[in-house]
């Protein structure tokens, strides 16, 4: 093959590759998405989606399709776990829409990753190639060459590398380990008829209480309930996923409300995450070969942004490859220089969250004054930085 009938190979199928295939062949690209599960899907249970998520639906054309699996929230809502007072309040509903452009929602993980698929398989550009875990990667002059485990070698032009957290791609080109937190998240979907009945808030929900946190809110019109807690571990922790212990869980919560404890009783099945992120890098770029989601930006969960930054960050990439369609390292620059300090300030804004909602003692009353009686204007002002994201201002020029 001539390097000019080439694709552009997408190291991993999850949300971040499947955005960054619709995102490529948008501009004219053939892309071809390996992925090392049998078939594409998406484990986890929900997610929250800020506005800057809808804007990245839009551009990646399946604005239509995600829109109608959301479900939309009236607020977002932060208790105290410990005596149940009211720590803040943001309404999403009119006024959030004006100021941002786009709503505030929840929506399954399963449901976001089925929409971008639908997405690609309506493309005649996008070719998947289930049950292929890249093990090496080669660069020439003319293109890059992915060898798998099975194997195989897969040619391409370029390589986009959206192959998650525990990514091959950026072990081969950075190799750094990860920042392990220690923070520990369960994860379950309880159906509504399970639900207690006075915790059916159509909400994004959180219960803050000393070194841990419960959080809430509908999925799939409000069939479904999606339950999370986190705690700090007294382990040892390595990131890994598995699945969970009611004992474990229950033994972390003495001195919860009774309302908000209600939450840890639900579940029959959990899944457990112990959590990690990466210090931020700004060396995305290595040759013919690019860093995107998860793989560029691992990021702990308190800002509720890990998809939305890989969907962001897969239309920048595609509008980065319209301003230099023939120059890959022009385009790559564009897209590093238009993305490392925001994505940067999510990963360290999350982490500061979290401590934010785990505080205790007399850091906790700091953080209830903080936030008691602040304006809805206020919350939108400080959350202009990242919920203003859209196509039109993705680009970082020189």
């Amino acid at each position: 093959m001539s390097s000019k009938s080439l694709p552009i190979l997408v190291a991993g199928g999850g949300i971040g590759g499947i955005a960054a295939a619709l995102a490529l062949t948008r501009q004219g690209f053939e892309v071809t998405v390996l992925e090392q599960a049998a078939e594409l899907g998406e484990i986890g249970a929900g997610i929250q989606l800020g506005p800057n998520a809808f804007a990245a639906f839009d551009a990646l054309g399946i604005g239509e399709q995600a829109r109608a699996r959301a479900v939309y929230t009236d607020e977002m809502v932060m208790h105290d776990a410990l005596d149940e007072s009211l720590v803040g309040r943001i309404p999403t509903g009119d006024a959030f829409r004006r100021r941002f452009g786009n709503p505030y929602a929840v929506i399954h993980r399963a449901d976001v990753h089925r929409s971008l698929l639908e997405g690609a398989q309506a493309s005649d550009r996008i070719r998947v190639r289930t049950g292929t875990t890249v093990q090496r990667i080669e660069q020439d002059d003319e293109g890059v060459t992915v060898h798998d485990a099975q194997g195989r070698a897969h040619r391409g032009l370029l390589l986009v590398g959206a192959d998650g957290v525990k990514s091959a791609v950026r072990r081969q080109y950075i190799g750094d380990e990860a920042r392990v937190s220690g923070h520990v998240v369960y994860r379950a979907v309880v159906d509504r008829q399970d639900f207690p009945a006075d915790l059916r808030w159509n909400a994004a929900s959180i219960w803050v209480g000393p070194n841990c946190h419960l959080v809430h809110y509908p999925l799939r019109g409000g069939e479904q309930y999606n339950v999370v807690v986190t705690f700090h571990s007294r382990d040892k922790e390595e990131w890994s996923v598995r699945e969970g212990s009611r004992a474990e869980v229950l033994s972390y919560f003495d001195g919860i409300c009774p309302k908000a404890r209600q939450l840890i009783e639900l579940p029959k099945d959990w899944k457990r995450w112990a959590t990690a992120d990466r210090e931020p890098t700004d060396r995305w770029v290595h040759g013919r070969t690019v860093l995107l989601g998860d793989a560029a930006h691992p990021t702990l969960q308190y800002l509720a942004q890990g998809a939305c930054m890989a969907m962001e960050d897969a239309v920048t990439l595609g509008e980065a490859m319209a301003r230099h369609p023939a120059n890959h390292a022009a385009a790559f620059a564009l897209y590093q220089r238009s993305r490392v300090a925001r994505t940067a300030r999510v990963v360290l804004s999350a982490r500061e969250m979290g401590r934010i909602f785990h505080a205790k003692g007399v850091e906790r009353l700091v953080r209830n004054e903080l936030w008691k009686d602040r304006s809805p204007e206020r919350f939108y002002d400080a959350m202009e930085w990242l919920y203003g994201w859209t196509v039109d201002n993705c680009i970082q020029e020189d």
